[in-house]
């Protein structure tokens, strides 16, 4: 069978098996592990080039390429899937909105449950959400951890910063109280400069007043 027939079949396979339902909507989806898959296999179309010119047959080298950025992606794309899973199931009511983007998971954390008025001191009612998500993180190593800090627009510019930053780092510090590694942990502030809704209203304002966790996949590791 050509090279290239074979490839396309091992696409269509691995399309064919990646049809899941949705859990939480009951909808027919595409896993996240196929849509790494297919990432995987455009990037790999470069290593084809070179297997393409050590072979002497560019069918065979668009073949391996094709192989091995699939590989790559469906490891970092089962990873998170799995991690995601994990995350909504110990998340469900606590107020945290758990975001897939591509590879990457966000937990919105709203500053109305995460901390006081002014203030950088987490709230004592969150620390149990916060417990489960340090329990995550160190259950799933193969990942880095980005937190950011948001605020509103009341106040000036420097209050704003410095607060936002404020509420990155005490989130940092008490996730790696719980045993995560802080070489994994990267903090930073935003202020009132990546709003997600109007500032103009109450509803607004608590909006932009929150944590966020990005959670990156160490795609060359896992």
């Amino acid at each position: 069978m050509p090279a290239r027939r074979k490839a396309a079949m091992l696409v269509l396979a691995c399309l064919m098996a990646g049809c899941t339902t949705n859990p939480y909507t009951g909808e027919r989806q595409i896993s996240k592990t196929v849509i790494g898959t297919g990432v995987g296999a455009v990037t790999g179309a470069a290593l084809g080039a070179v297997g393409g010119a050590i072979t002497g047959d560019p069918a065979t080298g668009a073949a391996i390429g094709a192989g091995m950025g699939a590989l790559a992606g469906m490891g970092a794309g089962a990873y998170m899937d799995r991690q995601e899973a994990v995350l909504r199931q110990k998340l469900l009511d606590s107020g945290v909105q758990v975001v897939r983007e591509g590879d990457d998971i966000r937990l919105v954390m709203p500053g109305d449950i995460t901390f006081a008025t002014d203030s950088a001191d987490i709230a004592a009612g969150f620390f149990r959400t916060l417990n489960a998500v340090a329990i995550v993180l160190q259950q799933f190593p193969e990942t880095l951890v980005e937190i950011t800090g948001h605020t509103d627009a009341t106040g000036s510019d420097e209050y704003n910063q410095r607060l936002s930053e404020k509420r990155a780092g005490s989130v940092a510090d008490y996730l790696t109280a719980q045993g995560l590694d802080p070489g994994r942990v990267v903090t930073r502030g935003m202020g009132e400069s990546l709003p997600v809704a109007d500032n103009r209203s109450a509803e607004g304002r608590a909006q932009n007043r929150r944590v966020e966790i990005r959670i990156h996949p160490l795609s060359g590791r896992v």
